[in-house]
């Protein structure tokens, strides 16, 4: 998106508000009624957020019923892991509201190995599902379905059918995945999914968990009851308004996966061009079609930042979730990769307002600071 000569390439870390999201947000301001609330004006905001339940239900394939509103994907990470597990099989590449919340619950932890592509390595597993080697119950599992750092599409279903034959609860996190593939709740055989309305074009602080039916997960909060009793707190109208309609939005954009892959293929042909030394990460994986991660060896991530972003670029480093820092990344890390390759490492990631004009433009700057 470009605004004042400015181009936005960073829509793995927040897409920009799509102009549907904003003009449902819009129509929602002047709604006074509490959900809860059995008169007319209640009513009416229960029916906008029960729109907007059935349109994220479409976008992961699933009943309104199985969808529960959160403040995003990480507080319905976080959710899941309230669910009195013993042990988690987590891969070591896992976004941060993951991998925190188990690390502070003292669940026992085992590690999915990741290989070199970025993508976890559950054929090994099976094995110790089999025996349960030093495992205690009950046991979850948590795969992403794809890798906000790399775009590695991870193979969920794969876990998951081990998970269902062990008895072992299985969760997703989707945040990146939603409206870049497609999403059946069913076919990937998981009992919850996370998503998160911002990386599709609604609202950030609104997003939900997705539980399969028949599948048991204690409250997240107690109160007066909304979510059907398990996630209490009156609702967000005007965000859950924005998220369903980015989500009707995200539905379509599925069309238009090819758009997204040239964009992707054309942002790292022309950079290998201009920089033959740059490292195209994770490129013998299966890929999300909007994001590469591209390092060059031996320039710090900082600095690549920094220079793009004086040239008016957005573009960003790892996971652009903890308060701006530029930190060494634990995705990279955990592939196996050189120190000289992960601090060159930057991402860039185009979504539903990209254009080929502004590829171009990226080229064009690309040369200039960097050939």
């Amino acid at each position: 998106m470009t605004s004042s000569n400015r181009i936005y390439l960073d829509y793995n870390a927040s897409a920009p508000l799509r102009n549907e999201a904003r003009a449902a947000m819009m129509s929602t301001l002047d709604i006074i009624g509490n959900p809860s609330s059995v008169h007319t004006f209640g009513r009416k905001a229960r029916c906008i957020i029960e729109e907007a339940r059935e349109s994220v239900a479409t976008l992961v394939g699933v009943k309104p019923a199985n969808v529960f509103f959160t403040s995003g994907a990480t507080e319905a990470n976080n959710w899941f892991f309230r669910g009195g597990w013993e042990t988690a099989l987590v891969s070591s590449i896992e976004h941060d509201s993951v991998l925190e919340p188990i690390k502070r619950s003292r669940i026992n932890i085992k590690h999915i190995l990741t290989s070199s592509a970025g993508v976890a390595q559950v054929e090994e597993l099976s094995e110790m599902l089999l025996s349960r080697n030093g495992c205690n119950l009950p046991m979850c599992a948590s795969l992403q379905m794809a890798n906000n750092e790399t775009g590695a599409i991870q193979p969920v279903a794969k876990l998951a059918s081990f998970c269902r034959y062990y008895g072992i609860a299985m969760h997703s996190d989707a945040a990146q995945a939603a409206g870049r593939v497609k999403i059946k709740l069913d076919e990937l055989g998981v009992d919850t999914l996370s998503l998160s309305s911002h990386k599709i074009g609604g609202p950030s602080g609104v997003g939900a968990l997705v539980i399969r039916d028949g599948f048991d997960l204690p409250a997240l909060m107690l109160g007066g009851g909304q979510e059907h009793r398990k996630r209490s707190g009156t609702e967000n109208v005007i965000g859950i308004a924005g998220f369903g309609a980015a989500a009707n939005s995200a539905v379509r954009d599925l069309k238009e996966v090819s758009r997204f892959r040239l964009m992707r293929d054309r942002i790292e042909h022309n950079i290998k061009s201009i920089t033959p030394e740059a490292v195209i990460i994770a490129s013998d994986a299966d890929r999300l079609v909007n994001t590469s991660c591209i390092s060059l060896p031996g320039k710090s991530a900082e600095t690549l930042l920094i220079k793009l972003d004086l040239k008016g670029f957005a573009v960003s480093s790892g996971a652009a979730c903890s308060s701006g820092k530029v930190n060494s990344s634990h995705v990279l890390s955990a592939m196996g990769l050189t120190s000289d390759i992960i601090r060159g490492a930057i991402r860039i990631s185009v979504g539903w307002n990209s254009s080929e004009a502004e590829i171009s433009s990226l080229a064009e700057v690309w040369s200039k600071l960097f050939s």
